[in-house]
């Protein structure tokens, strides 16, 4: 049994309504939301990229381009299919239904995305989740956050207070926290064993 506080027949009469209840294919806000995710990953490119919460798959297909192979999830079985088939085309991209946290896949990541997911989680359940993130990347690997930060009554947490608990979380280096009025972005990273911070963007290519 899903640990949110979200009842799950509260996702799967979304999408009964609408294919893509949150207009994540139509609405600029979330296409510009989606360009400034995919620019803020500090890594040009990733081996192994988990995606939760992935709905009708449209930052998957922008990750995708980022990724040699991507896993992307999502609890709800409409939003799983929705998502295949937006994603056929593209090569390394397995889309499947899990519920988080309880079914968080086994395998190590360099980038993990939590997008629109972690406000709908109780304290210890969001707990859970972000300690199996950190646990699944691999050093140096990368976690992005990013979350709707007005009230909401679905929600427990607005966004700002997600990325508030985020920025103590063991095991993880803040790299960039964006705020707008609307939504928070965060972008952490693992560093390696004996480092407190990875290197920068342009420390990894020698211009500091």
């Amino acid at each position: 049994m899903s640990r949110s506080p979200t009842p799950e027949d509260y996702f799967a009469e979304m999408y009964r309504r609408a294919e893509d209840p949150w207009q994540l294919t139509r609405r600029w806000y979330e296409r510009r939301k989606y360009a400034l995710t995919l620019a803020s990953l500090p890594l040009e490119r990733y081996r192994r990229g988990f995606e939760a919460g992935c709905s009708v798959g449209e930052l998957t297909r922008g990750l995708a381009a980022r990724c040699e192979r991507l896993l992307a999830c999502d609890r709800v079985p409409a939003a799983v299919d929705t998502a295949r088939r937006r994603t056929a085309d593209l090569p390394g991209v397995t889309v499947d239904r899990r519920v988080l946290p309880e079914e968080w896949p086994p395998d190590r990541f360099d980038l993990v995305v939590l997008s629109e997911v972690l406000y709908y989680l109780d304290t210890a359940a969001l707990e859970v989740l972000v300690r199996q993130a950190v646990e699944s990347l691999e050093p140096d690997g990368t976690l992005v956050t990013v979350h709707w930060d007005h009230p909401v009554a679905d929600h427990v947490m607005r966004g700002s207070e997600v990325a508030d608990r985020l920025a103590d979380a063991p095991g993880l280096a803040l790299l960039a926290d964006h705020r707008e009025e609307d939504f928070v972005l965060q972008v952490h990273q693992r560093p390696t064993l004996g480092r407190n911070r990875p290197p920068s963007v342009a420390a990894r290519e020698g211009l500091v």
